[in-house]
């Protein structure tokens, strides 16, 4: 009997799935150390992106900063991403979702209003008064656990821009081919260990995929600097 190619897709899927996030961080820092980057900075988004960041700041022997970046979702359906905000201000939007879906600016900008607190809430706890580090002239390797849409990438690329870095990389673990196809558009550089089709979702990809605590994102933070020192 043959076998259904949805039941295929999804064995398929599992044999291609991380362990965990640290995992998909060492895997990928396989991958960054045959780029020969000079001096990088780590740049996490959290929460998800700390502990893979965590294995490739501590395998190159760098240091570890996060960026936080906030998913903007659709009125009634917060999961479904028109848009991102990163905690400098900068903002991307999908227009094609947001007329789709008949979002107004107005409803954008509240999105935009309550996602901002939340921002300064996760920066305070995480960074408390500390800028983050000057960029300038530096290669950025911006790490996520994973990306759908990308836009949340995005916006953290455009902040990061900001700075006026040498070389942004951004390293993903797994992505939809879409995203791939997006970020390769606006990164230096995508490093992304997989782009399977079909997707599925991020979490699909991982055989432990629990969610990341403000405390995990705390500890971790100082333990790459001591090992870059």
């Amino acid at each position: 009997m043959a076998e259904a190619p949805f039941d295929s897709d999804i064995r398929r899927a599992a044999s291609q799935q991380f362990a965990d996030r640290r995992d998909a961080g060492r895997r990928l820092a396989d991958h960054l150390r045959d780029v020969r980057v000079a001096d990088p900075v780590i740049v996490a988004l959290p929460r998800g992106g700390v502990p893979v960041a965590t294995e490739i700041a501590e395998a190159l022997g760098a240091r570890l900063e996060v960026l936080v970046v906030r998913k903007l979702g659709a009125p009634g359906n917060p999961e479904y991403g028109v848009g991102a905000l990163a905690e400098d201000g900068t903002r991307v939007i999908d227009p094609e979702a947001a007329a789709v879906l008949g979002i107004r600016n107005g409803e954008l900008d509240a999105i935009t209003a309550h996602e901002r607190d939340e921002l300064r809430r996760r920066v305070h706890v995480y960074r408390g008064d500390r800028p983050l580090p000057d960029m300038h002239g530096r290669t950025v390797v911006i790490v996520d656990d994973g990306a759908a849409t990308g836009l949340t990438d995005v916006a953290a690329i455009h902040a990061i821009r900001r700075q006026e870095p040498r070389w942004v990389i951004l390293a993903l673990p797994v992505c939809s081919a879409e995203a791939l196809e997006l970020l390769r558009g606006e990164a230096d550089q995508v490093v992304c260990l997989r782009a399977p089709r079909p997707f599925y979702g991020v979490g699909q990809w991982y055989r432990d995929f629990r969610q990341v605590s403000d405390r995990e994102v705390i500890d971790a933070l100082g333990k790459p600097a001591r090992a870059a020192a």
